[in-house]
C-alpha cells in the first residue's frame, strides 16, 4: 500500500477526504493540530474519524497560532453568524486564519519525507469557501512544486511529490453525497467555529450554515 499523509481537522470535508483516500488504496497517516483554535473539540473528533475510518497512525501536533492571532479562531474576536451564502462568499473572513494551511502543509511534508510518502492529502475546496486564499487551485500548484525543491526527498526523488485535493471543486452537498457513499458517520465530525463548552454546535456561524445546507441539498437533516 502506497503511504499518504492526510490533514485531519475531525469536521466533514477532511473526514471525507480521508475516506475517499483509503478507498483508492492508500495507508494514511492522519495529522491534526492543537493550534489555540477556539474550537478545539474537533480534535476529539479527528481522533473519532481517524480510528473509524482506518488511519494507520493519527498524530496532533501541537503549535500556537494565537501568539500572531489576526482571527476569529485564534484571537478575541467575534465569529461571524446568521450571514447568508452571499455574504459568506465575499472577501476573505474573519475566520480565515493567516497562513494556517502553508504552515499544516509545511509539518504535512516534514512527516511525508520521514515516512517517505509521496502523496499528501488536503481537504480544501474552493467552492465554499472562495474568499480563503490557502484553498485555491493556485496556492496547491505553488505548494507542490514547493514541495519537490525543498526536501531531500523530493530533489532526490524518484518519484513526483503530489498534494492531492479531491473535494476541490464540489459543492458542500456533493462532499456529503460521496461520503455517505463511503460509509462515513457524519455524527462523528464537527464543523463549527464557535462551540459551546460542551461541544455542541452553535448552528449559526459560516462552516455551520453551509454544513446545514448541504444535509438538506441531499434530503438530509442531522439531530441536533
Amino acid at each position: 500500500m502506497k503511504k499518504a499523509v492526510l490533514l485531519l481537522s475531525g469536521g466533514l470535508d477532511s473526514a471525507t477526504v480521508l475516506a475517499m483516500a483509503r478507498a483508492q488504496g492508500y495507508e494514511v497517516y492522519a495529522l491534526s493540530f492543537r493550534y489555540g483554535q477556539r474550537h478545539a473539540v474537533e480534535l476529539e473528533a479527528a481522533a473519532r474519524v481517524a480510528k473509524a475510518l482506518g488511519a494507520k497512525e493519527h498524530k496532533i501536533a501541537d503549535i500556537d497560532l494565537r501568539l500572531f492571532g489576526g482571527s476569529a479562531l485564534t484571537a478575541d474576536i467575534d465569529v461571524p453568524k446568521d450571514r447568508s451564502e452571499a455574504e459568506i462568499g465575499e472577501g476573505v473572513p474573519i475566520t480565515y486564519v493567516p497562513a494556517r494551511n502553508t504552515i499544516f502543509l509545511s509539518f504535512a511534508l516534514a512527516w511525508a519525507e520521514v515516512l517517505g510518502a509521496y502523496d499528501l492529502f488536503i481537504g480544501v475546496n474552493a467552492l465554499d469557501y472562495s474568499g480563503y486564499p490557502d484553498c485555491r487551485p493556485e496556492f496547491i500548484e505553488a505548494f507542490e512544486k514547493t514541495a519537490n525543491l525543498a526536501t531531500a526527498y523530493g530533489v532526490e526523488a524518484k518519484q513526483h511529490i503530489t498534494l492531492h485535493t479531491p473535494i476541490m471543486a464540489m459543492s458542500k452537498a456533493e462532499i456529503i453525497r460521496e461520503g455517505l457513499k463511503l460509509g462515513v458517520d457524519y455524527g462523528m465530525t464537527i464543523s463549527c467555529y464557535d462551540p459551546s463548552p460542551e461541544g455542541k454546535p452553535c448552528g449559526e456561524c459560516d462552516s455551520c450554515t453551509l454544513r446545514r445546507k448541504g444535509f438538506e441539498a441531499n434530503g438530509l437533516v442531522e439531530a441536533a
